[in-house]
């Protein structure tokens, strides 16, 4: 063989093999600096996960923080599946990973038929369990669960608040995704029978939050962020259990609108007029206070939480979920659906929960990316057209399945590992879940309305492929659903062979069933993404007033200082103390700004008033104080307030000039951690027989009776003279726990803020 001969031998053995490797990654379906994914594997530095077949992948992923380096491990489909939607793609990996989601979905059913958190979390818990329903297991697990949400209903009928900072409800508020997620089963089944069951827990639930958790003056709803329920992890640690009440946040605002409007339209089903109109005039009520309080025009998306004491501020952080939720359920009118999504921050592996993380907090909420949450943005992605959007989050859920072999809960936002979190848990439920929106709800586009069964495909270029998905229930029909092309433009609809008009399954479809679908192979508009490094905000100021000054210590990376007054923007400074004239009173805040321009959680308020604004009254001198050993109280001793002891207390206080006061109660509540069970405190304020709404007195510890701490405040205008205040135990305030509900009083404050 001559050398010409051997060199174009040589040539075509290697276009051969170029060609064999080509076979077996066909495309790249995304690519950065961090990691890849194509159609047969996720490339991420060192590591390879590859998908043998559409039932086995295999990884060499090893976290970081173990020993333990390039040792392979495989995922292998061992349970049957067959009863559930099949897929077939030419992507073997999209197919792997969905079957492995559809066969973690298995494992997480319990023997009682209801469904399983995760592997680390035994047991139903109603914000996981309801964003799983809403999902894709309403209509991939119908009955159990009906079962899973009916296991969260209280004796007295309310939906049950999962626990959270302070003893659950009414500090955290999210428990009404409950009602979203009950409303999905029904449009997935048409089940009237169950709409009957489910709307007296979802109206009694309501009545209670309207009493208890809406806010008059915003027109917002009160409470913990929803499923960020780790108080230091998203939270100022000066916050206290009932600063987060009277907090309002972006995401359980968003699940109050949602839960609103569903029950709203469950009203007129169920022929309760007066409770739809009411219901979908308070859900607009917070629409419209969501776009109005927690909107950024220059950063182009929404803030985080509204937070302080009596004078309130918006953390300029992103919320992934809520952002999320603004766009899936139109809270945000379509121009502004787009702005969130082309600006909200996004990272390497993912959307982090929040943006800019905190400082001194290590990875759960803070710092660490959540595919469930990943799925909604997702949604958001393919809602607003955001090509671009929608593939990266993809990538990011596809990459931890992939690597880790299982959904897992959480992983770290700046390197993406699974085991650098503070806990984490493998075959998540609400992970998995979404996992499976990604073919149901995304590429193939399955909308379940009220009256039908609707499809809006999104399909990214890059994913362009010929998609079957098998064995899908609708109701009484099972239909095979063929999917062709790419982009979000339906040509044809077919039903049995014969072209619709609309891409819709009518209700009254029953026995087996072909639809086809042809995309328009048309490009997107050209949208963007905001992909930015992971930042990390300072370190909060810790204020204190010394000799007429307010003080800090000075903080690492800080040029300025932005001290606030009553809510507001008051003075610049890079000092690290500033005085205040004896002719200056109010609230005063501080914020540490870095060189970078990002800025730290304003620090805990300090209040100056004059003593003759704050007026207390000890509560043992108007009724029999309380024979329990507890300490540190001031005066002769407190008075006991439970079930039992002292339901209502009443007496007379003056103050002595025409104001506007903020009323709280330094109290004691060691019933429970303060993070989480379900004792917090609930009473009603009335002054002069009026009803000024909640007043909480949630956990300050376990066992902590000598720890006091002060109420959530209530304000109201007072003139000069005598004014009866009561605070009764009234049917609204009954708590996660019904059987104690309990607290001391030590005195009762009242300060003229204005």
């Amino acid at each position: 063989m001559n050398r010409k001969k051997f060199l174009f031998s040589i040539s075509l053995f290697v276009l051969g093999i170029s060609a064999a490797l080509l076979a077996q990654t066909k495309h790249t379906i995304y690519q950065s600096n961090a990691f890849s994914v194509s159609d047969t594997r996720v490339v991420q530095g060192k590591y390879t996960a590859t998908a043998l077949s559409s039932t086995e992948i295999q990884s060499d992923y090893q976290s970081p923080k173990t020993e333990a380096h390039g040792i392979a491990k495989s995922w292998k489909l061992t349970k049957d599946i067959s009863a559930f939607p099949q897929l077939s793609t030419p992507n073997l990996l999209e197919n792997a990973i969905y079957n492995m989601s559809v066969e973690e979905m298995e494992k997480a059913i319990e023997k009682d038929s209801t469904l399983r958190t995760g592997i680390e979390w035994p047991g139903v818990w109603t914000r996981d369990v309801s964003y799983s329903i809403i999902l894709s297991m309403a209509y991939m697990q119908p009955k159990v669960s009906q079962n899973s949400l009916m296991r969260k209903v209280n004796a007295n009928g309310r939906i049950i608040q999962d626990t959270g900072t302070g003893g659950a409800w009414p500090a955290s508020t999210d428990r009404m995704i409950w009602a979203v997620a009950a409303w999905e089963i029904y449009k997935v089944t048409g089940d009237k029978d169950w709409l009957k069951k489910v709307y007296p827990v979802i109206k009694n639930s309501i009545e209670d939050d309207i009493m208890v958790d809406h806010d008059s003056k915003t027109g917002l709803v009160k409470g913990e962020s929803s499923f960020l329920d780790w108080r230091e992890q998203t939270y100022p640690r000066w916050m206290q259990p009932a600063d987060i009440y009277a907090s309002k946040n972006l995401g359980t605002n968003a699940v109050h609108y949602r839960a609103l409007t569903v029950a709203g339209r469950m009203a007129e089903l169920m022929n309760d007029k007066l409770s739809g109109q009411k219901y979908h005039k308070i859900a607009q009520r917070i629409k419209m206070a969501i776009n109005s309080h927690f909107w950024i025009p220059e950063k182009n998306y929404y803030g985080q939480y509204l937070y302080g004491r009596n004078y309130e501020i918006l953390s300029p952080r992103s919320e992934a979920l809520g952002e999320a939720l603004t766009v899936v359920f139109d809270i945000a009118d379509p121009a502004r659906q787009k702005q969130v999504v082309d600006h909200t921050p996004v990272v390497d592996y993912g959307i982090p929960c929040i943006y800019p993380q905190i400082g001194d907090i290590p990875p759960y909420h803070n710092n660490a990316v959540w595919p469930f949450v990943q799925t909604y943005w997702m949604w958001a992605g393919a809602k607003t057209g955001n090509e671009k959007s929608v593939v990266h989050s993809i990538a990011s859920i596809y990459r931890a399945a992939a690597m880790f072999l299982t959904n897992k809960e959480n992983f770290v936002a700046d390197n993406g590992d699974f085991a650098g979190t503070e806990i984490n848990s493998s075959n998540m439920l609400w992970s998995l879940s979404g996992n499976i929106s990604i073919i149901h709800k995304v590429l193939f586009g399955i909308r379940f309305e009220e009256n039908n069964l609707k499809f809006q495909p999104f399909v990214p270029k890059v994913m362009n492929a010929n998609r079957k998905l098998d064995n899908f229930k609708y109701r009484k029909a099972v239909l095979d659903i063929e999917l062709k092309g790419f982009g979000n433009r339906i040509v044809t609809f077919s039903l049995d062979g014969k072209i619709q008009k609309q891409p819709i399954v009518p209700t009254t479809l029953t026995g087996k069933h072909n639809v086809k679908i042809i995309l328009a192979n048309s490009e997107f508009e050209n949208q963007s993404i905001h992909l930015v490094k992971n930042e990390f905000t300072p370190l909060m100021p810790i204020v204190t007033v010394e000799k007429g000054k307010l003080t800090w210590l000075p903080i690492d990376g800080v040029s300025n200082y932005q001290v606030l007054k009553n809510g507001k923007s008051w003075k610049m400074t890079s000092a690290t103390s500033i005085a205040i004239s004896d002719a200056e009173k109010g609230e005063f805040q501080v914020v540490a700004i870095a060189k970078n321009g990002l800025s730290s959680f304003a620090g805990e308020p300090v209040h100056i008033y004059p003593p003759a604004d704050i007026k207390t009254v000890e509560i043992e001198k108007v009724l029999s104080p309380s024979a329990l050993p507890y300490r540190n109280f001031s005066g002769a001793g407190f008075v006991e307030i439970s079930r039992t002891v002292n339901r209502v207390i009443s007496f007379d206080i003056e103050v002595a000039n025409d104001g506007l006061y903020a009323i709280d109660w330094r109290y004691a509540n060691g019933n429970g951690p303060i993070n989480t069970e379900n004792k917090c405190a609930i009473r009603t304020l009335f002054v002069d027989n009026n009803c000024l709404g909640a007043q909480v007195f949630p956990h300050r510890g376990t066992n902590e009776w000598s720890i006091w701490g002060f109420s959530n405040a209530v304000q109201v205008r007072l003139n000069a003279g005598m004014h009866t205040l009561k605070l009764a135990f009234m049917p609204e305030n009954e708590n996660m726990n019904i059987e104690i509900n309990q607290a001391m009083l030590d005195y009762v404050r009242l300060i003229k803020i204005d």
